[in-house]
């Protein structure tokens, strides 16, 4: 994952929140502490997504985000503010943003919001490859050495996720934030049985495929040497 975030917030604070959330998650990040330096930026560069406070210096983030619109229709655009009355909201959405958070806020939450933006936009490829096995994602027919493999719902979702983001290490919060939705208060527990299962279809329960990177979470490498 190298998708390019810009974060228009000037509460020193909560830029250095939202960036280090968003670098942890795999991001590259590019702040600003005004809307001007921000949209001149997205002019030369655009970055992937941007995500804005409302109450800014010299321009606000309503503002800065309708001008943004006028040349540049495609950037996902999220909004964190203070402002949390539905009029505000509305303002917000209309101004061209793709989705509204509130502040305060939880990060987990954040970035399961930044991910499904990510992925509104990015190319929907029907299949997912990897040397050993090849995943039709319309069908969700797997094949594993050529071979047939069946798996349970979450199990196909949780290999598909895994391998989509194979370049870095995803953390058990997220993977039950993302599989299982951020408003599941179940046992984490679930996703360990749920990873148990898949190893053994794959490896006979060995990390050859799904490697557990301690306090961390996982990563899939398929048989790849990985000391971390």
């Amino acid at each position: 994952m190298n998708e390019h975030i810009f974060v228009i917030e000037d509460d020193e604070n909560i830029q250095e929140i939202v960036k280090l959330a968003l670098e942890t998650n795999g991001y590259r990040v590019t702040t600003f502490d005004n809307a001007i330096d921000a949209i001149l930026k997205i002019k030369e560069e655009a970055p992937d997504l941007a995500i804005f406070d409302i109450m800014l210096p010299q321009m606000d983030g309503v503002t800065a985000i309708k001008k943004i619109r006028e040349t540049n229709t495609k950037i996902p655009i999220l909004v964190l503010s203070a402002k949390d009355s539905e009029i505000d909201k509305i303002k917000g959405l209309d101004s061209g943003c793709d989705d509204y958070m509130t502040k305060p806020f939880g990060v987990l939450e954040l970035c399961a919001r930044v991910r499904t933006l990510l992925r509104r936009v990015k190319p929907k490829s029907k299949t997912v490859k990897t040397k050993t096995l090849e995943i039709d994602k319309q069908t969700h027919m797997i094949l594993f050495n050529n071979e047939k493999l069946d798996l349970t719902h979450k199990e196909y979702q949780l290999l598909v996720y895994l391998i989509e983001n194979k370049d870095r290490v995803v953390g058990r919060e997220e993977l039950l934030n993302t599989i299982w939705g951020y408003d599941f208060f179940g046992e984490s527990r679930a996703l360990d049985v749920h990873i148990r299962s898949l190893r053994k279809k794959l490896d006979d329960n060995g990390e050859k495929y799904i490697k557990t990177i301690r306090s961390v979470g996982y990563r899939f490498i398929e048989g790849e040497d990985d000391d971390e």
